[in-house]
């Protein structure tokens, strides 16, 4: 990891959604930040409120969705408070955002060299075209797409689904960007390939600072990535801490049951773990912990909204009975 920088600080972001049905708190009070050559893993369940998160920073919440509090500092400047030219000067060149379905990504009756050149030329009017398409090739052989030069000649639909979301996550690296936000790029990938997207990952944010936020509901992927974590849970950040601190002992009663519905974290023959009930709608959470209801911890005090609080050196924990045992406070 390089500097620590910050590259992104997210303070207090909310994003609601305003349906027939009532409003939807998507993104509540969110805060966290992310420093040079840093990654940065977000974690929880579908409906947890990743997603939008990355739309939210990015600027591609569209109605009924709205950012409607708090600050993303990119660079020191609020993204926030951009009109959409400067937004547009800022993605696919200093911010970029790798999509979970490759589509949103590939235009599909252009071929692969003209996408690609097109994105550098957007961002560097000056740059010639066998400049271009050199840096295209290379970066399609970064990604373990064989024989790229006669990739850049196809079409998105001439690619398997891996190989058009391996195109896609190559795209987002073309500008060597400060700031990439990736969406479960990986899932469709078989794991060999993952390994190596997330190696590529690693290597570009150690070599050029590149801040790395990657959301996904896989831990796997995260312990092998990360250098710190942030648990989502109901639109909410319940715990965020350094990755191999959160992953040994994790501290809220939600991190705990994520890490104990990993098969490897289960005894061989045993039932595999699975936390009860489900995700409350956003339209309907319940009043205090939104967690509570699903919690073997919760009593009285968790009916009042938790706080987030530091129970232990450089964690930070929205929770009324975290576990703390065997573990100093500080």
């Amino acid at each position: 990891m390089m500097s620590n920088a910050a590259t992104l600080a997210v303070e207090n972001l909310e994003t609601h959604f305003l349906t027939k049905a009532g409003v939807a708190k998507a993104v509540d009070g969110v805060s966290f930040t992310v420093g040079r050559g840093e990654v940065m893993g977000l974690v929880g369940e579908s409906g947890s409120g990743k997603s939008v998160t990355g739309f939210s920073i990015i600027g591609l919440v569209d109605p009924p969705g709205e950012v409607v509090g708090g600050q993303v500092l990119f660079n020191g400047e609020n993204l926030l408070e951009l009109d959409e030219e400067r937004m547009r000067k800022l993605r696919g060149n200093r911010i970029a955002m790798i999509f979970q379905d490759p589509m949103m990504t590939l235009n599909p009756v252009l071929r692969i060299d003209t996408q690609m050149i097109e994105t550098l030329k957007a961002h560097d009017a000056g740059i010639k075209d066998d400049e271009a398409r050199a840096r295209a090739r290379d970066v399609l052989g970064q990604v373990g797409i064989p024989s790229p030069d006669e990739r850049l000649k196809a079409y998105p639909h001439q690619f398997s689904g891996g190989m058009r979301q391996r195109v896609a996550i190559a795209i987002a690296l073309l500008n060597r960007p400060d700031l990439i936000i990736a969406d479960e790029p990986t899932t469709a990938l078989d794991v060999t390939i993952q390994g190596q997207i997330l190696y590529e990952a690693q290597k570009l944010c150690r070599e050029t600072g590149t801040a790395l936020i990657w959301i996904t509901h896989d831990l796997a992927v995260v312990a092998g990535l990360a250098d710190k974590i942030c648990v989502m849970y109901a639109g909410r950040i319940v715990e965020q801490g350094k990755l191999d601190d959160v992953l040994d002992h994790p501290v809220h009663p939600y991190t705990v049951g994520l890490l104990g519905s990993v098969p490897g974290h289960n005894t061989r023959g045993h039932r595999l773990y699975q936390i009860p009930g489900m995700t409350p709608s956003l339209l309907k959470l319940p009043g205090g912990c939104a967690f509570k209801e699903r919690c073997p911890r919760a009593d009285a005090a968790c009916d009042v909204h938790p706080e987030i609080t530091e129970p232990v050196a450089g964690r930070q924990v929205r929770c009324c009975h975290p576990h703390l045992e065997g573990q100093a406070a500080s």
